[in-house]
């Protein structure tokens, strides 16, 4: 379909006219000579002598010459578009961020997979949580991890196969044995402040103890709060534990309160299974539509008539045309 960006530009239609009608002809006064035999000089030069008007070297085909230009001006300044059918692009409106306990503790085994064999905690984690991202088409993803210190693992991307590859090559220790759940609360509130996206959602999962934050949960979580920030925290282990190892239910349960994020313990596969199918019916992903219709610029093609027409209009303008004898009155009544 074709359009103008600039379509107001037709009201110039008549400026031509209007200078015509409303600014004093231009006038050149010079000295002239006074020929009696000025009518015979015109009529060997083959121009036309007209009463009261002078010579005119103007013909016809100049002024259509010149309407045309101005129309093939007036149409590249209108900026003629070629629109094509709509394209329609799906735009992630939430960044969800996966924060993952490393410490040493990670690694008892004590989860069952879906063959039925032993695995440690890591492991079955993993399993779950690519099934998890697998199902989050539409969503930004972040992944950090946490021990002795938070890191980010994988910036917020919309790459979820990124985001599974690197996942899958998570390592127990390899932030540190101990936990810092409140620190990787934290980073996580950092890693959202460039975010732009309405929803923010933070999973974390962690199988002991915070001993090792300097920033406690609960403080974390109130500022996450304060940021829009959702939390739901994801206790794995026995809670029966104690020392380094021993879930503290209480802290994990008011950082997701104080957020308004959900609490959930997973023992088994099972459970941690449930509970990310659960997580993913909660926060459903959610997409921005985004419409737009490209555009082809056609300026050029009145330009290039434009230029074309006058190479062609100067062309004729120096050609040499047979001049016809003008006929006298006398010879037409012999």
């Amino acid at each position: 379909m074709l359009s103008f960006a600039y379509p107001w530009v037709a009201l110039l239609l008549p400026a031509p006219l209007l200078v015509y009608w409303l600014l004093p002809a231009h006038e050149t006064r010079r000295p002239a000579v006074r020929v009696p035999f000025f009518a015979a000089l015109a009529q060997l030069t083959g121009a036309e002598l007209r009463e009261g008007a002078g010579i005119s070297r103007r013909g016809l085909w100049r002024l259509i010459a010149l309407v045309l230009c101005w129309l093939l001006v007036l149409a590249a300044l209108a900026r003629p578009q070629w629109v094509l059918p709509p394209i329609h692009q799906d735009k992630p409106a939430r960044d969800l961020l996966l924060l993952v306990d490393l410490s040493a503790s990670m690694d008892t085994p004590d989860f069952t997979d879906a063959a039925g064999n032993k695995v440690s905690r890591l492991v079955a984690v993993k399993q779950v949580l690519d099934d998890f991202l697998a199902r989050r088409q539409g969503d930004r993803v972040g992944v950090a991890v946490f021990g002795n210190s938070p890191f980010a693992l994988v910036p917020f991307t919309p790459d979820l196969d990124l985001a599974r590859q690197l996942t899958g090559e998570m390592q127990v220790g390899m932030a540190g044995p101990r936990t810092a759940l409140g620190d990787a609360i934290g980073l996580g509130i950092n890693l959202f402040s460039a975010s732009t996206v309405p929803a923010k959602t933070i999973i974390a999962l962690t199988d002991g103890n915070d001993t090792a934050s300097q920033v406690p949960p609960a403080e974390a979580a109130r500022v996450a709060h304060d940021k829009g920030i959702v939390i739901h925290t994801v206790a794995v282990g026995d809670p029966a534990a104690a020392g380094e190892e021993k879930l503290d239910e209480a802290a994990l349960k008011q950082v997701a309160d104080v957020t308004g994020g959900g609490f959930y313990r997973a023992l088994d596969r099972d459970q941690l299974a449930q509970i990310y199918t659960r997580l993913d019916q909660i926060e459903a992903r959610k997409v921005d539509t985004v419409s737009f219709q490209p555009k082809v610029e056609l300026f050029w093609l009145p330009l290039a008539g434009l230029t074309l027409l006058s190479m062609l209009a100067q062309a004729l303008r120096l050609l040499r045309w047979p001049r016809r004898r003008a006929v006298s009155p006398s010879e037409v009544a012999r």
